[in-house]
This record gives structure tokens, C-alpha cells and sequence, in this order.
């Protein structure tokens, strides 16, 4: 009788959310349940979340390792036939550098899959209160970072994305918040309403909001230096126009609209 092989296991990226352990998805929490093993960001991710995890499952803090490193583990829990989640905070599409372990596991044919999750600037944005696209306001969002260490592309610079004036927030920006805002006051007013916005949905969570020009002197005074979003844009104090959708004058695919006073008028603008 011949050796019975193992099954393959499966690595699973998963969005943890912000911070707060509820706004992980329902789906991540259930891999974490079933998870045989779990590495994690530990300077990012919060500890509590691994309260979901089985007693006895290794957890690892990846935040000391190397891609290297981190792919020993991989393979030796995808060797067992295990379930590995790879816990990335927010959501893993967007700086969590992904795509570097996806090639490796690619190239070795191991399977994985991406679990989204709730992104830290939209926690970020639900604790301002504020609508990112406001009708009749900016309906686009720039979700970036400032270039230092780690540059970005000349044509994505702060300085040449600053033109469109769009909602900006800012990744991974906080100790280069000077140079960011001196980038962008090339191209918005000085009293441009921004905000910072520090490990949201965390306990601690704090928020500082001043104009474009006060905000590093601001922020600098808190002590505001990293695990922070930067917002700019005229969303944070604008109250926008009524959205056409839900105007009683406004047509669209699901309800005709009549004429009200002060109201489109019946068909006019489209959905």
C-alpha cells in the first residue's frame, strides 16, 4: 500500500479592518476559526483579534521577519495540509504588500486567495463624519501617499496630483507631513480644510482638523507622527447639494419623477 499524501493547505490573505475586532468580515473571522495557522503584522494588526483563533495554533507576529522568513512558515503550514491566514491590516489591496508573497506562492503552485476587508480611510472617514464625494463637490478620491524612502512615481507625486484639488488622503504620510503639505499648497488654498487622522477605530483613536497650512504644526503638537491618515479637501466642511437620486423631481430607472416647486422638473438631468 502506497503513502498517502498529504493535502495541500491554502494560504488566505485577510483584511483585519482599522483596529476595531468587529470590523473584520464575518468570513475573515470564520478562516481565523479554522485557520491551522496565522501570521500577522503585529505592529498593525490588533491582538484581540487573535481571540478568534483555536487554542493551539502557532501565531506569528511577521513584523520582526523578512518575505524570506515569512515564506518558511507558509510553506511548512501549507505542507501539513493546514489553513494559513496571513492577517494584513485594513484591506490587503491597498500598501499591503501582497503582491510580493503572491509571486512566491505562484511560482511554488501553492493556492491563495484575498479576503477584503474594511479599509482604515473609510473608518477613518466614518469617525470625521463626512461624505468623501459630496454632490455637487469633489467626486473623486485620491487615495495616496507622500514619496520618502519609499518613492512614487514623478507623475504621481503630491505635487502633480495636488492639480485635480480632489478629496486627498494620505497614506503612510505622517512624518513626512511638512514636505506633503508643501506639496500640496501648491495647488489648494492655504485655509483648504484638512484633518489628521490617528488609529481610527482603535480605542486611543484621536482626530486634529485645521486648515491645509496649520495642520503639520498641529499635528507636530499632538505628536501625531505614524499609524495616522491625512485628509484634505473641501468635503470636511462643505454640507454639498441634495443628491439628484433622491430628488422627488429626478427620474430614473426605478421611479418618474414629477414636478415639485423648487424641483428639476419631470425627466430632466439622468440617473
Amino acid at each position: 500500500m502506497g503513502v498517502q499524501q498529504t493535502e495541500i493547505g491554502k494560504v488566505y490573505f485577510v483584511g483585519a479592518g482599522p483596529g476595531d475586532p468587529e470590523l473584520i468580515t464575518v468570513r475573515g473571522q470564520r478562516l481565523l476559526r479554522e485557520a491551522g495557522l496565522v501570521l500577522y503584522a503585529g505592529s498593525l494588526v490588533n491582538p484581540a483579534l487573535l481571540g478568534s483563533v483555536k487554542e493551539g495554533v502557532p501565531c506569528h507576529d511577521t513584523a520582526p521577519l523578512t518575505l524570506e522568513e515569512t515564506m518558511v512558515l507558509v510553506r511548512q503550514g501549507i505542507a501539513a495540509g493546514q489553513t494559513v491566514v496571513r492577517l494584513h491590516t485594513g484591506d490587503p489591496a491597498l500598501y499591503g504588500a501582497i503582491q510580493e508573497q503572491i509571486d512566491c506562492l505562484e511560482q511554488e503552485g501553492i493556492p491563495w486567495e484575498i479576503v477584503p476587508g474594511v479599509s482604515s480611510f473609510l473608518a477613518a472617514a466614518a469617525l470625521l463624519g463626512r461624505e468623501l464625494t459630496v454632490p455637487g463637490g469633489s467626486q473623486t478620491v485620491i487615495l495616496t501617499r507622500q514619496g520618502g524612502r519609499t518613492p512614487v512615481p514623478e507623475t504621481e507625486s503630491l505635487r502633480e496630483l495636488g492639480s485635480h484639488r480632489s478629496t486627498t488622503c494620505l497614506f503612510l504620510s505622517a512624518q513626512l507631513l511638512p514636505q506633503a503639505v508643501a506639496d500640496l499648497l501648491l495647488h489648494f488654498p492655504p485655509e483648504t480644510p484638512a484633518a489628521i487622522v490617528e488609529r481610527a477605530s482603535w480605542p486611543d483613536q484621536r482626530v486634529i482638523r485645521a486648515t491645509l497650512a496649520e495642520l503639520p504644526e498641529r499635528a507636530r503638537e499632538a505628536g501625531i507622527t505614524r499609524t495616522a491618515l491625512v485628509f484634505v479637501g473641501a468635503f470636511l466642511a462643505a454640507s454639498g447639494q441634495r443628491s439628484l437620486l433622491y430628488d422627488p423631481s429626478f427620474s430614473h430607472g426605478y421611479r418618474n419623477g414629477e414636478r415639485v416647486p423648487g424641483g428639476l422638473g419631470k425627466d430632466q438631468g439622468r440617473p
